[in-house]
């Protein structure tokens, strides 16, 4: 099952430089292992806001959100997930 997903980081202004900088690295671990394994296939930046549109292919809801709720930034994101279907008209 293919899922667009839209990730905002809202992180409290008031937290200290270094426990950021810790959450952010373990973060990037933990998005590089999913990628490596096929679980996030694409990972894209939205210019100017502290977010991303990325496109995670997995067995279920249930999956989906087993990943992202792992995800060290998660208490402190926005998530908007949509599913995708194949497109009629779409040659790949």
């Amino acid at each position: 099952m293919l899922f667009l997903v839209r990730m905002d980081v809202l992180l409290p202004p008031d937290m200290p430089p270094a426990i950021a900088d810790d959450i952010k690295a373990r973060e990037k671990a933990y998005a590089q292992e999913l990628q490596r394994s096929g679980k996030w296939l694409h990972l894209y930046r939205v210019v100017g806001e502290y977010a991303n549109y990325s496109v995670f292919d997995v067995e279920s809801n249930d999956e989906l959100h087993n990943l992202l709720a792992a995800l060290p930034l998660f208490p402190y994101m926005k998530i908007k997930v949509t599913p995708l279907a194949k497109h009629p008209s779409a040659i790949v």
